[in-house]
């Protein structure tokens, strides 16, 4: 089996994470800078075999698109371009911040380190992967 990766987009920097082979565990990758993602994408697809890119979809609470669902929509456009032998899946981001603040705040991290928003972006991009894997299951 392949890897599945998750972005969590920003106009600034993106959380990457991605699942074990057996596609049974997600964890947080890293956080890449927005303007070097698509390189990051390919050189991991070069080492590593990946099936299936999730991109978080930013929505509004009343569900409703934002500027930053633009932003994400030509990225999801640009990935299909660069990738399209992948599949692309969408998932719902919202309250995916909130829910890594608290993860992050319920591990332990110290306060110096949870003012770290490329560690935010790391762990709201594992919880879209994780919501992904268990609305698939």
């Amino acid at each position: 089996m392949a890897r599945i990766l998750a972005i969590d987009y920003g106009k600034k920097r993106c959380g990457i994470a991605v699942t074990d082979p057996m596609q049974i565990i997600a964890q947080g990758l890293t956080t890449v800078n927005t303007p070097e993602l698509l390189n990051f994408l390919k050189d991991y697809c070069l080492t590593e075999e990946v099936e299936c890119f999730v991109v978080g979809l930013p929505l509004n609470l009343q569900a409703e698109a934002t500027d930053a669902t633009a932003a994400a929509d030509q990225f999801v456009s640009r990935l299909q371009e660069q990738f399209p032998d992948k599949a692309i899946e969408r998932i719902d981001e919202r309250f995916t911040s909130v829910l890594a603040q608290r993860a992050i705040i319920a591990s332990g991290v110290k306060k110096k380190k949870r003012r770290n928003k490329a560690l935010l972006d790391e762990v709201s991009a594992t919880i879209i992967l994780q919501s992904y894997m268990d609305r698939k299951r």
